[in-house]
Parts: structure tokens; sequence; C-alpha cells
């Protein structure tokens, strides 16, 4: 058995040593996540094995494709990020998905046409949608334009 026998003063300073490391605790969390420029989201990842599942994806978001995918391509995700890589993930994590986590791995990109986005025609074929999947699951993705002035973003409509 381990017995402690404490004065009051000395239980009052480590009260207060306990107190002030809080403090400074939350502190640090405070400006850590305020240093962030990025607003990460959990999601759960979306099952995309068939057609219908990546199709009810894009919908859910908002977005009317053509039905067929533009182009189906097998990417390697790299082992260590780039500049590039790594302002691709920070989309990333702002729509709640990290691509570091499956870093060296491979995985599949669907590409699909947008025919709805704001302020343009849905005769016209240079808005995208990329979805990246692993495992038969969506880790990540962007809505972007092909057009050499382009954009891109994450996959919510309202993020325009």
């Amino acid at each position: 058995m381990f017995v402690v026998s404490m004065s009051s003063s000395n239980l009052k300073k480590l009260f207060g040593v306990v107190c002030a490391l809080t403090l400074v605790s939350l502190v640090v969390v405070f400006f850590v996540n305020s240093q962030s420029n990025v607003t990460i989201k959990k999601v759960s990842l979306h099952t995309a094995e068939t057609a219908d599942d990546r199709l009810k994806f894009i919908s859910d978001h908002g977005w009317i494709v053509d039905e067929e995918p533009v182009e189906v391509r097998q990417i390697a995700i790299p082992q260590e990020f780039d500049d590039v890589y790594s302002n691709y993930n920070e989309i990333q994590l702002s729509q709640g998905y990290d691509l570091t986590k499956y870093a060296g791995r491979s995985a599949k990109r669907w590409t699909y046409i947008i025919r709805n986005y704001p302020d343009v025609s849905e005769n016209e074929d240079y808005v995208r949608i990329n979805l990246i999947v692993c495992d038969g699951k969506i880790i990540g993705g962007d809505v972007c334009s092909i057009k050499l002035d382009g954009f891109m973003h994450g996959f919510e409509k309202d993020s325009v």
C-alpha cells in the first residue's frame, strides 16, 4: 500500500500547478487549431464499387453528370508528397479525407463531366468531378475545370 501525506499548503500548490498546466494545454491546442488554414471534417468513406454507388455519391453532392465516366485511370498515391500533392491533400483534408493514409498505395480515379456547374452551359464539357477510389471506397477527389485558367475545389456544390 502506498500512502502520500501532504500539507494543505502543498496540496494547494499542486492543485495550482495542475490548473496552470491544464490552462497552458488548452491555450496551445487553441493556438495550433487557429493557425491551421484547413478545417478538418470527419467523413465516413462511401462505397464506390459499382457505377450506381459512384453516381449516387455525385448526385448526393448536387451534381448532374454523364452516366459514363470520361476517364478511369489507375493512379499511384506517392509515398512522400511533394508541394503539389500536399496542396491537393489540403483540399482533401478540408472535406474530411486524408490521402496520406494511402501513401504508397494504388487507387483508381474516376472522372465524370459535370453538366450543371453554375454559369456553365450543360453542353460544355470542361468541368469535371474526380473520385479517387481505393479498396472500393471513395478516399478523396475534387471538382475542377480543365481550362487553362481553371479551378479546383472539393465535392460540395456550395463550395463553388
